[in-house]
């Protein structure tokens, strides 16, 4: 097993701020995918006062062998009074940027695209200027309830490819690629002035050619905004880590990402879907579209 580098390792938060934020979430009953995916940076920005919130889980219908969100609970009927309380920690922890993400329900209608707009609303109404992030699923395909979360207009729509299409059925058993595109084509399309982001882990195998290979494919969809990470093994349970990537590395995909179109690129071992999310209101200034 590959030994964890030095560029891997993460400092211990001050527990005061980080103590806020879990306490604001606890008062508020609310789920977090930095808790319920153990990701590495969740003392980071639980010390600068953000979350990415999990709405309609914590279970999940599916099994995907890299994640560690529950997948063995029965998922519960959704709560009519998640929204209000998503708003109010929103409002609580003063954010000007909120990131909005989801188990997967694939049984439910439709895959659970009316609470994702219910949380939108929540949002506006409480805290009118804060900016609106989705992480989705890939819905099954259902572009209806796709197009049900667009007219709600967030202003980013994200959607993760996660890896290389050689390496989906082993990685993403229930994912599709093209679905994958499919989504975040249908999204540019529908409504143009929503920006349009997804991410990738690398270290489960993957080439160099296969990921640069990935990201030209996701321009080809006009995908405005990429995240690429590390992936870590949750558990011994889990999928193990292949390998390492320098840091150097990862500047060269951000250099290419960049060359090739992408209007942002986070790219660093430790980047996760949401990592500085906050950053795409500059990006927003920079390159900003009007909504029709």
């Amino acid at each position: 097993m590959a030994v964890k580098p030095d560029w891997l390792r993460v400092k211990a938060p001050q527990w005061q701020r980080v103590g806020d934020v879990k306490e604001t979430l606890r008062d508020l009953s609310l789920n977090t995918v930095c808790e319920e995916a153990s990701c590495p940076n969740i003392g980071e920005c639980f010390k600068a006062g953000t979350a990415t919130f999990l709405i309609m889980g914590p279970a999940c219908t599916r099994a995907c062998p890299y994640c560690d969100i529950d997948f063995e609970k029965k998922p519960q009927a959704l709560d009519p009074t998640e929204p209000a309380r998503l708003a109010e920690a929103v409002r609580r922890m003063k954010l000007n940027h909120v990131v909005i993400t989801s188990v997967n329900r694939d049984d439910l209608p439709d895959e659970g695209a009316s609470q994702f707009v219910r949380c939108i609303q929540a949002v506006r109404t409480i805290s009118p200027k804060t900016t609106i992030e989705v992480l989705i699923p890939d819905l099954c395909g259902n572009w209806e309830a796709l197009e049900i979360i667009l007219r709600s207009q967030p202003e980013v729509l994200n959607h993760n490819t996660e890896t290389v299409p050689r390496l989906y059925r082993r990685t993403r058993p229930q994912g599709d690629y093209q679905r994958t595109l499919e989504l975040l084509k249908i999204s540019r399309q529908f409504a143009p002035w929503i920006y349009t982001k997804s991410g990738i882990m690398v270290g489960l195998g993957e080439t160099d050619q296969e990921i640069r290979q990935v990201m030209r494919d996701l321009r080809a969809v006009d995908c405005d905004i990429l995240t690429i990470g590390q992936y870590l093994q949750p558990t011994q349970k889990h999928l193990k880590v292949d390998n390492f990537i320098h840091p150097e590395q990862f500047a060269g995909w951000k250099k290419y990402g960049e060359e090739i179109g992408f209007l942002q690129v986070v790219s660093s071992p430790l980047t996760r879907s949401s990592y500085h999310a906050e950053q795409v209101r500059e990006l927003m200034t920079r390159y900003p579209r009007e909504k029709s």
